[in-house]
């Protein structure tokens, strides 16, 4: 097989990032309140968040879904969100249902966090 030219490559482009979860709704209510997105499609196994622009975050029902063990299985996958005030950002996330993980003591400029079913996600500040 030989390989494609790069003048050849067909237009391809990111729709969704996708999350599995149990309850679709529900972990898009947690994120539309973390990223202030709107609600846009919603059905029983799939819920989608509207972003400025083309950004889009979607939820897929997974009944199976066990988060990893984080740290020992590895992140794999996980949101970075930027804030302008860690601390107001920290208090809010936890407010609704993040756990933390790390702090930013552990780490400079960002604090690890889950969401309600497990997923990683940091938030990390603008710089």
């Amino acid at each position: 097989m030989t390989t494609p030219s790069p003048d050849s490559a067909p237009n391809i482009a990111m729709d969704y990032t996708v999350l599995d979860c149990p309850d679709p709704a529900a972990l898009a209510e947690f994120y539309s309140k973390v990223l202030g997105w709107d609600l846009g499609r919603s059905e029983s196994d799939w819920v989608t968040l509207q972003g400025p622009g083309e950004l889009r975050l979607a939820f897929q029902q997974a009944t199976d879904f066990v988060p990893l063990d984080w740290p020992s299985d590895g992140i794999k996958i996980h949101l970075d969100l930027v804030v302008d005030d860690m601390d107001a950002a920290e208090h809010y996330v936890l407010g609704i249902g993040a756990t933390k993980i790390e702090g930013n003591e552990d780490h400079q400029g960002f604090t690890v966090f889950r969401d309600p079913v497990g997923h990683v996600f940091c938030l990390c500040r603008r710089s």
